[in-house]
């Protein structure tokens, strides 16, 4: 398999983006310059993370790269030890973001790992319960100390209270402490993030490896169908507009909820209803929290929250209230899928021969549906709850930079780097301090604009799906079961980078995520305001999914996706709606139009373009 040279790709400069790496940290840069750096990224594998990142990344926005980057490889390298796999590298080209897992390639060296990772991942699993619920403490206790923080304005004049109380600070020192307390609250969240996290992902690999060692033909979305049907959390937000549907429907407000596009239109109608009232309660009470959920995945600053744009839980809402009218059952058929659970299950079970590989098959599967609630609940709190907050801090913040003259628009922001940003602010307390004018306000501005135009021109570019030399054997946990990336999956990506035209592409393959086929038109949807144009029996094909485009799931027939693996987001929710599903297909969105008809085989990983 072969796949473009990284130098190659970052030589090719965009015209009018030249000097776009000082966007990013220094770090993230292929170079040229340090021969011994230069040869490992030639020959290292480097995939594109679209599963995060389906868009350029904004400067400020790579906060959240930083984190896992960290995150993620300490955990798996510093605390808990997996023995083949030591972190993620990361580096940016074009404002997209390609990883790579660092594998442990001495043998003996994975030997001397095994028993610290058995020592210290064996107390997690044993402990799981107990830990976990701590985990939930300090995770509110963060998110409370951040919706806590304060934001200070500067003031002409600090309040007397300054002085008769002998406080000894003022405005401008709390403004620059608050700031870094905003960003070192984010760090910290994602170091809970990935508290358990390589260790929930560990526990499915340990149980598809085992699994598919004792029955070498066994399909993987088999495996991952013993692990499904347990409710999770983050299916909450969800139930929370099923639930304000049955309510309109049964308060007979149902006619005004779904009878305007807009959330001002409906909440103005229901003011002279006489269950007006306590509808709208409902609507409130659902909101928090579990309206901090993102559009998007959560990590961008443009993904807001449905408690930013109350039109989008509306439009759940009268899709749901739509089925209701029609006589069509709204919840998850949990029963159906649990009872399916249980025959595979029995099934694969009863051909295991001897009982001590039936003890660890027991034991390995009764351990991933142990960690499977936190590796869906996470989402929710980091992602969704967390970040929402988060963007918003940032927002009040990039206020006083606005009023100082540093910016144009608050959302100029997140043109900046965070430690752009900070160099700003105290460019604005200084100049305050003093009476004077800040260097910014000729500095930030035209640069901002510069920025502007090539983020323009990487989201005009096709990020290739994989660049460098590919792996014999990929064993990093995340990378199997969260991106999609396997080395079937390389294959399948290199074969349709070699047609090079994408109209001349017949067939798509990616990972059967969930079984069936169904026929159907397709609808191609990038964000969570594209779902609102779903029309009932589309197909939808995306970058990847998100919790926040659960409605959408009650209008379509399957779902293909760019990436993601059999745990992805969209895998797992079409397997418990019980529909056809095939992600990680490297570029599906490219490949594939609206209105295009469609063939998906949830069974094999195929999708046919039938017709154009």
């Amino acid at each position: 398999m072969k796949f473009p040279v990284p130098h190659d790709i970052k030589a090719k400069t965009i015209p009018g983006t030249e000097g776009w790496e000082r966007m990013y940290p220094y770090q993230y840069q292929f170079v040229t310059d340090d021969p011994q750096r230069n040869q490992y990224e030639k020959d290292t594998f480097w995939f594109y993370d679209g599963l995060h990142y389906p868009e350029p990344l904004y400067p400020f926005d790579t906060i959240w790269d930083e984190a896992w980057y960290l995150a993620l490889s300490q955990f798996n390298n510093r605390i808990f030890q997996v023995p083949p796999v030591r972190g993620v590298d990361h580096r940016i080209i074009n404002g997209y973001v390609y990883i790579s897992p660092v594998p442990v390639k001495d043998p003996a060296e994975i030997g001397a790992r095994v028993p610290n990772f058995m020592e210290r991942a064996g107390f997690y699993y044993k402990n799981w319960d107990e830990l976990e619920a701590k985990w939930k403490v300090k995770m509110e206790a963060t998110i409370a100390e951040l919706e806590a923080l304060e934001i200070p304005r500067l003031p002409d004049i600090e309040d007397l209270s300054v002085v008769t109380d002998g406080v000894g600070e003022s405005k401008g020192y709390h403004l620059l402490k608050n700031y870094d307390d905003l960003i070192n609250l984010g760090i910290k969240c994602w170091q809970y993030h990935f508290e358990f996290l390589n260790l929930g992902y560990a526990a499915y690999v340990f149980f598809m490896d085992f699994t598919q060692k004792l029955f070498p033909s066994i399909p993987m979305q088999r495996v991952t169908q013993m692990i499904s049907g347990i409710d999770v959390i983050m299916y909450r937000p969800d139930d929370e507009l099923k639930e304000l549907a049955k309510k309109a429907v049964a308060l007979e407000v149902d006619g005004i909820v779904a009878g305007h596009r807009e959330w001002d239109d409906v909440r103005a109608a229901l003011d002279g209803h006489r269950h007006g009232a306590e509808w709208l309660a409902a609507f409130e009470k659902a909101r928090y929290p579990w309206f901090n959920i993102s559009s998007g995945t959560g990590w961008f600053h443009t993904d807001r929250s449905w408690n930013d744009n109350l039109n989008i839980p509306l439009d759940g809402i009268q899709t749901y209230i739509g089925k209701l009218r029609a006589g069509v059952a709204i919840d998850r058929p949990m029963e159906a899928v649990r009872a399916e659970r249980e025959r595979i299950t029995a099934e694969y079970r009863a051909l295991i021969e001897n009982d001590e590989d039936r003890k660890q098959f027991d034991e390995l599967l009764g351990c991933a549906k142990t960690v499977f609630p936190y590796v869906e609940n996470h989402l929710f709190y980091v992602e969704h709850w967390f970040h929402s907050v988060f963007w918003n801090k940032m927002r009040e913040v990039a206020a006083i930079m606005k009023e100082h003259g540093m910016i144009a628009d608050i959302e100029d922001i997140w043109y900046l780097r965070r430690d752009e940003i900070k160099q700003a602010l105290w460019d604005v307390v200084t100049a305050w301090a003093t009476g004077v004018t800040p260097r910014g306000t000729a500095t930030w501005p035209p640069e901002i604009e510069w920025r502007k135009g090539v983020m323009q021109k990487f989201r005009d570019w096709n990020p290739p799906p994989a660049i460098g030399v590919a792996p014999e054997v990929i064993q990093e946990p995340f990378t199997i079961v969260l991106w999609g990336v396997t080395n079937n999956s390389l294959s399948d990506w290199a074969a349709v980078q070699d047609i090079g035209d994408p109209d001349s592409i017949t067939e798509l393959k990616g990972f059967a995520a969930s079984p069936g086929t169904v026929e159907g038109p397709a609808r191609v949807c990038r964000s969570a305001e594209d779902i609102r144009d779903l029309q009932e029996g589309e197909i939808l094909v995306a970058p990847t999914t998100s919790p926040s485009w659960a409605p959408a799931f009650a209008k379509i027939k399957a779902c293909v996706t760019d990436v993601g693996g059999v745990m992805s987001h969209a895998a797992i929710v079409c397997r418990e709606y019980g529909m056809p599903a095939v992600v990680g297909t490297g570029v599906s969105t490219r490949v594939i139009r609206t209105g295009m008809t469609l063939r998906v085989d949830g069974s094999s990983g195929v999708i046919s373009i039938i017709t154009a």
